[in-house]
Order: structure tokens, then C-alpha cells, then sequence
């Protein structure tokens, strides 16, 4: 094992950077790989190449790393919370939550008197969305997975009717109806500097509080009576972890709208290669999340080129089926 994650740093770095390249290189607009080195190491290259990078596709870049990035890290805590493999913002309901705020600010004209009114707006539901099912499933102290599970399916379809609603109000109004959809169906396509300098106080804010509770994730695996037994304050930690994947999850849904099952999928992975420590566990998701999210955007970007996939469409295609894998093996073991 020791050698195993001496080994998947570099790679993780590698497949990073990989990506990275990948995606300021690979779009409608003809880049050369060179051209792209060149830009990178501070060489001359033609002006329109520079506007295209810098303008367009960097930011974009940069913003799918950093809601990957967010997402996976948010998804490990909530695993580690709610001492449930399948926990995430997005099954748990929390991602519909803050679409709801998202979409709230729109149709009422908020974001036309201030643009924080959507990051604020959809902060807040995720928020209160982790409350609900927080405190549906907690019977008398103690986490069962089960009540988990049917609280975020109950929270997160309660907020998805609701969103409906809205919906269906905005349709007679065809520049709101298009806005809300576009934030329903996730994606990152005209995403730039202004949205990348929204997220990234936000999200580092989230990630900073999850981190700074890593051993407390650890010894929450053990179960409340023994965290509490090494003097660990269980209300206090859950309720901050709380509010962190509340802020990562509102940033992202702010600004990318709905894009699901990263926090599902990238922990697994990281946790079957890694092992359970939170220590290696944040970190690693963390990179491995930028990465898939940047490999995600890249396929939205280039299966139907010129057009576009949304991303949220992706996600899913990749992240469902092993959310049924997990479920069925979940079954299995408690069989």
C-alpha cells in the first residue's frame, strides 16, 4: 500500500496536467499542441491563439477542475459523515436543493438587482437541504444509512417539484424558461473569468473547513460513542462539514448548474485504491476530481463537435452505473 500512493500522486498530477493540455488544445477553433506549449513557456504566438486560450478555454479549464475538485472532496466528507459509501450532494438530494435556489433567484428577477442573489440563493437551499436529511435519518444520535438514502430521495424530489413548478410558470416568459433550464441541465459552455473568480473563494472556503476536519472524518468512522470517546465534538464537526459541502455544492450549481454523481464516483475510486484514511482520501479525490470533471467537459466538448453535450449528461452516463453497482453491493453485504 505504502508504495501504491507514493506511485499515485505523480499520476495524478500527470493526468492532470494531461487534461489540462488536453482541453486548451482540442476545440472548434484549429490550436496546434505546440502553439499551446508555446503559450504556456511564455513564447510568442499569434494573437487570435492567445484571445482563444486566455479568453475562452483556460478559464473554462481552470472552473471544470476546481467544481470537480469541490465536488469529489464534498462527496468524501459526506461519505464520512453519514458513514455511507453512497452518500453525495447529488443523492442526497443537496444538489436539487441548490438548483432550486438557482432557479428561485432567476424567476424572481434577483439576479437582476444584484449577482450574488444566485451563488447566495442557491448556497442556502444546499444548506438547508443537508439540514433536512441530516435531521430526518438521525435516530437518537446515531446514522443509519437506510433513513440516508430515503430522506435526500425525499428532500431531493420535493426540491425538483418544486423547481418544476417554477419551470413550468417560466415558460411563458421564453428568456427566463431558457436561463432556468441551462442551469437545470449542467454544463460549462460560455463559462469564463467572471464565474472562476465567483466559485473560487466559495469553494476554497468549503474545502479549507473539510480538510481542516480530516481527522475527525476518521475517527467519525468508528462511530459516534468512540469519536466522542477521543473527544471528538460529533454535533460540532458534522454541523461545519454540513455547512462546507453546502458552500462547495451552492458555488458549483451557481455557477455549472446540476452536474451529479462526481462526489460518488471519484471517492470510490480513490477509497479502493487508497484505503478509508481521510488524510490520503480529501487530497487524492480532490485532484482525481479535477481531472474527471476536466475529462468529462472534454467529451461534452468533442462526441457531437461542433455541438455540445451537456455535461450534466456525461456525469451521469458514467456515474449511474456504478451508483447501481454500489447499491446492489451494498444489498449484498448486508444481506
Amino acid at each position: 500500500m505504502p508504495l501504491r500512493r507514493w506511485l499515485s500522486w505523480p499520476l495524478l498530477l500527470l493526468l492532470g496536467a494531461a487534461l489540462l493540455l488536453a482541453a486548451l488544445a482540442l476545440g472548434s477553433s484549429s490550436v496546434s499542441w505546440r502553439q499551446v506549449l508555446d503559450l504556456l513557456l511564455g513564447r510568442e504566438v499569434p494573437s487570435w491563439v492567445r484571445t482563444i486560450l486566455i479568453e475562452v478555454r483556460l478559464p473554462r479549464a481552470l472552473l471544470a477542475f476546481l467544481l470537480g475538485a469541490g465536488l469529489s472532496s464534498a462527496g468524501a466528507a459526506l461519505q464520512g459523515v453519514f458513514r455511507n459509501p453512497l452518500a453525495d450532494p447529488g443523492i442526497l438530494g443537496v444538489s436539487a436543493c441548490g438548483a432550486l435556489g438557482a432557479v428561485l433567484a432567476i424567476f424572481t428577477g434577483l439576479v437582476g438587482w444584484s449577482t450574488a442573489a444566485l451563488p447566495l440563493l442557491a448556497c442556502a437551499f444546499a444548506f438547508a437541504g443537508t439540514m433536512v436529511v441530516y435531521g430526518l435519518s438521525a435516530r437518537a444520535g446515531a446514522m443509519d444509512s437506510g433513513d440516508v438514502m430515503l430522506a435526500g430521495v425525499g428532500v431531493g424530489s420535493l426540491a425538483g417539484a418544486a423547481t418544476a413548478l417554477l419551470l413550468s410558470l417560466s415558460l411563458a416568459n421564453y428568456a427566463i424558461g431558457a436561463q432556468i433550464l441551462q442551469w437545470l441541465m449542467g454544463g460549462l459552455d460560455g463559462r469564463g473569468w467572471p464565474h472562476l473568480r465567483l466559485a473560487l473563494p466559495v469553494m476554497m472556503v468549503g474545502w479549507l473547513l473539510i480538510l481542516a476536519h480530516r481527522r475527525d472524518l476518521d475517527a467519525l468512522l468508528l462511530g459516534d460513542a468512540q469519536a466522542i470517546a477521543i473527544g471528538v465534538d460529533v454535533r460540532a464537526v458534522r454541523g461545519r462539514i454540513i455547512l462546507a459541502t453546502s458552500l462547495i455544492t451552492g458555488a458549483s450549481v451557481a455557477v455549472a448548474g446540476v452536474v451529479g454523481f462526481v462526489g460518488l464516483v471519484v471517492p470510490h475510486l480513490v477509497r479502493m485504491v487508497l484505503g478509508p484514511s481521510h488524510r490520503i482520501l480529501l487530497p487524492a479525490s480532490t485532484l482525481l476530481g479535477g481531472a474527471f470533471l476536466l475529462g468529462a467537459d472534454l467529451l461534452a466538448r468533442r462526441v457531437i463537435a461542433p455541438q455540445e453535450l451537456q455535461l450534466g449528461v456525461i456525469t451521469a452516463a458514467v456515474g449511474a452505473p456504478i451508483f447501481v453497482h454500489l447499491l446492489v453491493k451494498a444489498r449484498r453485504g448486508s444481506a
